[in-house]
């Protein structure tokens, strides 16, 4: 079913099924259960409340709890903006998007309150989510809930959820993929959330859980599957938000469970394209969504229902990449036979070298890998030419030479590595694992 906000969704559910289960939940060491009337109406006391503050933009330091959703649904049912952080949240990151009240952990909120601004005019209906930061700076993109529930109505038309399913949160709230596909994928189809404890729950959550869906990225799952931890309740994974190596779905497969891959971005509140069938590379597009490509490959998305309202307070940047309804994401792809989407990377993850030759680089780095196995690297160019980057010391340098070089040496001369660059501390990653290729150049 179709919703247009979060209150509309929850009010269906709280009359539909009252008593069915929209949480799962640890108090105390104990699983608890929450049914969907006494969720709908724990938000909308809340909002009550929320309602007779004076604050007007909202920063929630999501820490994946039910009262961290509780907040999040209430602030915007009382018409409040609200911009969703994480732990690492800076006070760059409050000004940048007006927060003048803050929600969240005693001691961040304390730390950080001295940012907080003089508020917004009308910020009625907005969630500001702030881009990964892979290939550019992050920006605060300004979604809303009905883009939200748009996007978690054009996932559920594909990969339905049953009223008896169990789809365990192990995603962070801050990052879209994590709430539309961690949690409101599961409440938009009247399943139950099994709201995971965090990072130092991951060896447990899934026996405590027992979930029958989980949505991940690649490198938690590649984690889970290393240790045996995902449990024989599971039937269906949904992976995104990053490259997935093809053992991690074969894996999958093996113990039976139905594997889908999803295509999306920030500023299309999330999915636009999810893999059916038995290849998790093919995708068929989402109901409400549109992709075309260009000339040279790159995505265009026209996503009217779930489309970003722009970059918040940043017209320049808004336009740079949204034009006439159309998103140029920036990614490349292709369509096979059959119609289904293929992704093939980012473009600005092409070195283009002073020779004119084109590297792309997640594909250089895999070939990388034989010599470098379990090493933090990665590939930027430096003076026209292609350089590794890598955390360790000096003393490493021949060893690592003297293994690269049998890689070197089939390898074209202006595609060969000219150089390594060591450093000390690991190479800045996003909440899901993927390099900030432009924090590192």
């Amino acid at each position: 079913m179709r919703f247009s906000s979060f209150a509309q969704m929850l009010r269906h559910f709280a009359a539909l099924s009252p008593d069915a289960p929209a949480f799962k939940t640890e108090a105390h060491g104990v699983l608890t259960e929450v049914s969907y009337a006494a969720f709908c109406a724990a938000v909308e006391t809340r909002a009550a409340e929320l309602q007779r503050d004076a604050g007007t933009c909202l920063g929630v330091l999501c820490d994946g709890s039910l009262a961290c959703v509780t907040e999040i649904f209430a602030a915007v049912q009382a018409g409040r903006q609200v911009v969703l952080l994480n732990e690492d949240a800076t006070p760059d990151l409050l000004q940048a998007a007006d927060a003048d009240c803050l929600w969240g952990d005693g001691d961040l909120t304390e730390a950080l309150s001295p940012a907080l601004t003089g508020g917004v005019k009308d910020g009625r209906g907005k969630l500001l989510f702030f881009t990964s930061g892979t290939t550019a700076k992050t920006k605060a993109v300004v979604l809303t809930e009905q883009s939200l529930c748009a996007s978690a109505f054009n996932g559920g038309a594909l990969l339905p959820l049953q009223k008896d399913d169990v789809l365990l949160c192990m995603l962070p709230l801050d990052h879209v993929f994590g709430f539309v596909c961690g949690l409101l994928w599961g409440l938009s189809c009247g399943a139950c959330v099994a709201l995971g404890r965090g990072a130092r729950h991951y060896f447990d959550d899934c026996a405590f859980f027992r979930p029958t869906a989980l949505s991940a990225v690649p490198l938690l799952l590649g984690f889970l599957l290393q240790k045996d931890l995902l449990g024989d309740t599971l039937r269906l994974v949904l992976i995104g938000a990053g490259d997935c190596p093809p053992q991690i779905p074969a894996a999958l497969k093996a113990k039976g469970v139905r594997v889908s891959f999803g295509y999306g971005l920030t500023e299309t509140s999330s999915g636009v394209a999810l893999s059916l069938g038995d290849d998790p590379y093919a995708m068929t597009v989402c109901p409400d969504d549109r992709i075309t490509l260009a000339e040279d490959g790159e995505i265009l998305i026209e996503a009217p229902t779930c489309m970003m309202q722009g970059y918040y307070k940043d017209a320049a940047a808004t336009k740079a990449v949204l034009y006439d309804g159309v998103l140029h994401t920036g990614d490349l792809g292709s369509f096979d036979e059959q119609g289904l989407l293929h992704i093939r990377g980012r473009k600005k993850e092409i070195l283009v070298l002073r020779d004119g030759t084109k590297i792309f680089l997640p594909d250089y780095e895999k070939a990388l890998l034989p010599a470098l196995q379990g090493r933090d690297f990665a590939v930027t160019e430096q003076d026209g030419v292609p350089v590794l980057i890598l955390c360790g010391s000096e003393d490493e340098r021949e060893a690592l030479t003297a293994a690269l070089e049998p890689l070197m040496r089939d390898l074209p001369l202006g595609r060969r590595l000219r150089a390594i660059r060591f450093v000390r501390s690991p190479l800045p990653r996003t909440a899901t694992g993927k390099i900030k290729r432009w924090a590192i150049q």
